[in-house]
């Protein structure tokens, strides 16, 4: 004969299973450091700062806060924050974390090369039909937008621990 549970036993025992579930993924993976949570906020704030910058021109050699050029746009937002990047593109790459692109997440940056020289930086944002999608500074006569990835020649780098 069946065994029937009624609605509250069977409850109980989905909120356990569930319970038992997230302990064991805690144990398995372990906990997020408080570090690495105050860093992901500190990047989401500078990716929201940075969003508010659309539409500001671009200047070569500017760093906010009316005007940028690519890697000007990162220094300011990520400082506003309170991460503490350098100010040229090939300075940013040097100081992150290199990451493949599939891990990526918003926030992450980008940093576009021919061969080996790091020649634009951008804010990556997602994907958008399996191309990056991105903000960043262009160049003279563009202001700070939201753009697709015109090439595949990048490196992906995260500030994430």
């Amino acid at each position: 004969m069946p065994v029937r549970l009624s609605a509250r036993p069977l409850a109980r025992l989905v909120s356990f299973l569930t319970l038992l579930l997230a302990v064991s993924g805690v144990l398995l993976l372990g906990p997020a450091s408080g570090a690495e949570a105050a860093t992901r906020g500190k990047i989401d704030r500078a990716t929201t700062v940075a969003l508010n910058q659309k539409g500001d021109p671009y200047r070569y050699g500017a760093a906010g806060p009316s005007a940028f050029d690519c890697s000007g746009l990162i220094y300011y937002s990520f400082r506003k924050a309170g991460l503490s990047v350098p100010r040229t593109s090939s300075a940013q790459y040097s100081r992150t974390k290199h990451i493949a692109k599939k891990s990526l997440r918003r926030g992450d940056l980008m940093f576009f090369h021919n061969g080996g020289r790091v020649y634009h930086a951008a804010i990556f944002l997602g994907w958008d039909h399996g191309r990056a999608k991105m903000l960043h500074s262009p160049r003279t006569g563009q202001d700070v937008q939201v753009a697709r990835a015109w090439t595949s020649s990048w490196y992906a780098g995260t500030l994430r621990g």
